[in-house]
């Protein structure tokens, strides 16, 4: 019978990790094929610097004041004592207006309101992991193609017959699409399609016909629309980089054992 090594105990400053609870914490992490390891290290790393900023938060003498995060649930005390901490130690770079104003000159295609899509289709359902199916669906789909390639009058005809929506019953509109409003297989699509053509689409629900009716692409947004969108996006990098420099520091001043957490 074979033997596995036992894994070694992971301590951050003199305290021991309980096994169990990275054992517990390892099913937050997956695991890449053939790796086990991989989630029980990912486990453990996440545990140990929760257990460094739990000592600095009780040597900072701070009493928990759990919030409510969502409708009925409240940070746990740990939570709660970690995000004081944070709150109190972190100071974040401040968004520069000029920085902002720089980054959305460079691209300002990257503003855009969200196009307009009018749209059909029709699906021939087909599970994603069943491979059979959807080759089939998709041989029925290219056949059904062809014919309202031929004759688009049939669209509505074919889309009653064949396709698995509830919008076969409308000759397959969809009406008006947004961003978001599909799945991002079909949105694609429809983003590189032309007015008053047809396409195969893949997506988890199977195969497919798209016909785009009409698209109305969105204005670049003017700079002051998207002023607040790239303060928030500068804040929560700019913070999220203060607390791994922060983390980094306690970890070279930490005695950790069992566990590299070395940046």
């Amino acid at each position: 019978m074979e033997i596995k090594p036992l894994l070694p105990p992971v301590t951050v400053n003199g305290v021991t990790l309980d096994p169990g609870r990275i054992a517990d914490e390892a099913q937050n992490h997956p695991a890449p094929h053939g790796k086990p390891g991989h989630a029980w290290k990912s486990a453990a790393r996440a545990l140990a610097v929760r257990e460094l900023l739990l000592q600095q938060a009780k040597a900072a003498k701070l009493d928990a004041d759990p919030t409510e995060i969502a409708p009925g649930q409240w940070e746990t005390e740990d939570e709660a004592m970690i995000r004081q901490l944070l709150d109190q130690t972190l100071t974040p770079a401040a968004a520069d207006e000029t920085e902002m104003r720089a980054i959305y000159d460079a691209h300002p295609e990257r503003f855009c309101a969200p196009s307009l899509f009018e749209a059909a289709h029709i699906l021939f359902p087909a599970a994603p992991d069943d491979k059979e199916a959807r080759a089939l669906a998709r041989k029925v789909a290219v056949d059904v193609l062809t014919q309202v390639t031929a004759d688009p009058r049939r669209f509505a005809g074919l889309a009653l017959k064949h396709s698995a929506c509830p919008s076969k019953s409308n000759g397959g509109v969809l009406g008006q699409l947004s961003s978001g409003d599909t799945v991002p297989e079909f949105e694609a699509t429809l983003a590189s399609m032309e007015e008053g053509q047809f396409s195969l689409c893949e997506s988890r629900y199977g195969i497919h016909i798209i016909r785009l009716d009409a698209r109305a692409n969105g204005a670049i947004l003017p700079f002051e629309t998207v002023l607040p969108q790239l303060a928030e996006a500068h804040d929560k990098a700019a913070w999220l980089r203060a607390s791994r420099d922060y983390v980094d520091g306690l970890v070279s001043a930490a005695d950790i054992s069992g566990i590299d957490l070395k940046p």
